[in-house]
């Protein structure tokens, strides 16, 4: 049996805490009920015993590297993608008449979670597909869509995003990659670092979702465009002809090393061809769909590794024997039997904070998916619009918190190792290396809370943040009313009071203009209740 996950937990949040059922009654989601979702969880998870889980360990000894001008990935790279796509898990949340399954992102979140609880590396690829076949979906023409989408959706082709250059950085508004038209086309030319899955040895084509300036655009984020600059280019009938997209190198990572990091050069002799995806100077607006949706997946990806290492951890302590209680009257004699390591007070709470982040943290992932499903399927536009501004709300914590809290709960895992946790010989290290990315991953710690506070608390004058409080303070009066839950339902309204009280405090800076005050707290993440 893998102990990767925990199913039972992730079942119980889908149908008795969110209300699957809810999601499932939307027109758009009807053909599903909760039998199919619960077929589809366990063929995820059957899946992820066989072909991500037996490799995990592999690919990090093994790790993604550059030679001979190629990047060389793990076999299972290619099988995995390639059965990805046939299992229909890249075209999950696409519409029927797509060729999709047309499932409630809530469900999409919840198959990835378990994916990456097995295997954090090997589902990157196919879920960075699925997003950047998702912008061509959105903003493509008939042209690209006929020419990409389909062979996306099978994984026969790959897919990213293009983003980071070495000048710039996170700074986007200073990219230098440019983009001059030639017929029905643009000649690309410039580089770009960072690039998750940008390429590697046996993929058919990758297709980039890329960022440049058309010659002559307006500086700064209002000339970016978004282009369509597909490894290899097709021709008529079969044929492919290369299009200038070279690989000039990779990063060795501390963690997540079977998921390989390209730095990639466009145009090195004058023949890169790129498709302009939507309108001129938009490319940072349509850019954001796919962004977003990452911030969220970012987010999952970390709770699934929070996750999984409880469950290492978990294990461990139950079958661990170390010393003997200290209430044992033979605890100094070394001839009586010694207790498993789980039975002491302090591995009991270092496993019940991993525990408590780990559910918390998928948690939030699933609510902002769900948020995510109403705002795009309910039928009143009224509320449509109301779950979009929460999830706007939400993304930002949504990527931050299971990062930075599942950082500290792998760290705690780790300490339920003792020594053993700092070995090779054991899991947990891994674990401790992969979710580092997390936090700098589609944005840092600190980006994020510049969107929180500078773009999202101040949405409609304030209104939207009110709407969450709403939501929890309905919760809270619920709890309150539980004998169990009262005193748990009072630690959380402390903490809305004391976060209502700094929104308040940090939005009268932003009142006066005083902006470096108001992006700048020094405690903002720190409130959550205890756990």
């Amino acid at each position: 049996m893998k102990t990767y996950t925990d199913i039972r937990t992730l079942e119980f949040l889908l149908f008795e805490v969110l209300g699957m059922e809810e999601i499932l009654k939307l027109p758009r989601f009807q053909d599903h009920d909760t039998e199919s979702v619960t077929m589809l969880i366990n063929a995820v998870k059957d899946f992820s015993d066989k072909e991500l889980y037996p490799y995990f360990r592999e690919m990090d000894e093994h790790p993604a590297h550059y030679e001979d001008g190629e990047i060389i990935v793990h076999p299972q790279v290619k099988k995995c993608i390639r059965e990805s796509g046939a299992m229909g898990l890249i075209a999950a949340p696409f519409d029927y008449d797509q060729g999709g399954m047309q499932l409630p992102g809530t469900l999409v979140h919840a198959s990835a979670w378990i994916q990456e609880c097995a295997n954090n590396h090997l589902p990157n690829y196919h879920g960075l597909t699925q997003a950047a076949a998702n912008l061509i979906s959105h903003f493509g023409n008939t042209h690209l869509k006929e020419t990409y989408f389909p062979r996306m959706l099978t994984g026969e082709w790959t897919g990213t995003m293009c983003l980071t250059e070495p000048q710039a950085g996170s700074s986007l508004s200073d990219i230098t990659t440019t983009a001059i038209p030639e017929n029905d086309h643009y000649l690309i030319q410039g580089q770009k670092i960072f690039i998750s899955g940008g390429d590697f040895k046996g993929a058919e084509n990758v297709v980039h979702l890329l960022l440049a300036r058309i010659k002559g655009a307006p500086p700064g984020v209002k000339g970016i465009s978004l282009f369509v600059v597909p490894k290899y280019r097709p021709d008529q009938g079969t044929e492919m002809t290369f299009n200038d997209v070279n690989t000039i190198g990779d990063f060795q990572k501390m963690g997540q090393k079977g998921y390989c990091t390209t730095h990639l050069s466009f145009g090195d002799e004058g023949d890169c061809r790129g498709w302009l995806v939507g309108a001129p100077h938009q490319g940072l607006k349509y850019m954001f769909l796919m962004m977003n949706e990452a911030r969220i997946a970012v987010g999952r990806g970390a709770a699934a590794i929070t996750m999984a290492a409880y469950q290492a951890s978990l294990a461990y302590a139950k079958e661990r024997p170390q010393g003997r209680l200290l209430g044992d009257t033979g605890k100094k004699n070394p001839e009586e039997q010694q207790t498993l390591i789980i039975n002491h007070p302090d591995v009991k709470r270092m496993l019940l904070m991993q525990k408590a982040v780990a559910e918390g943290a998928l948690q939030l992932v699933l609510l902002s998916a769900k948020f995510q499903d109403l705002s795009v399927a309910h039928p009143e536009a009224s509320e449509r619009e109301k779950y979009k501004d929460l999830l706007d709300l939400l993304t930002p914590v949504t990527k931050t918190w299971p990062a930075e809290k599942g950082m500290k709960a792998v760290s705690n895992g780790l300490q339920v190792f003792g020594g053993y946790g700092y070995c090779t010989d054991f899991i947990l290290q891994q674990y401790f290396r992969d979710i580092r990315i997390f936090s700098i991953y589609e944005g840092t710690t600190g980006i994020q809370s510049l969107d929180l506070l500078g773009r999202k608390i101040g949405m409609k004058d304030g209104k939207v943040v009110q709407a969450l409080f709403e939501l929890i303070d309905t919760t809270t009066a619920r709890a309150s009313e539980m004998e169990t839950m009262n005193a748990y339902s009072l630690q959380l309204k402390e903490a809305v009071a004391t976060a209502k009280e700094v929104v308040k405090h940090l939005t009268s800076f932003a009142t006066k203009g005083e902006y470096e005050l108001f992006t700048t707290p020094p405690c903002l993440w720190s409130f959550s209740a205890p756990v």
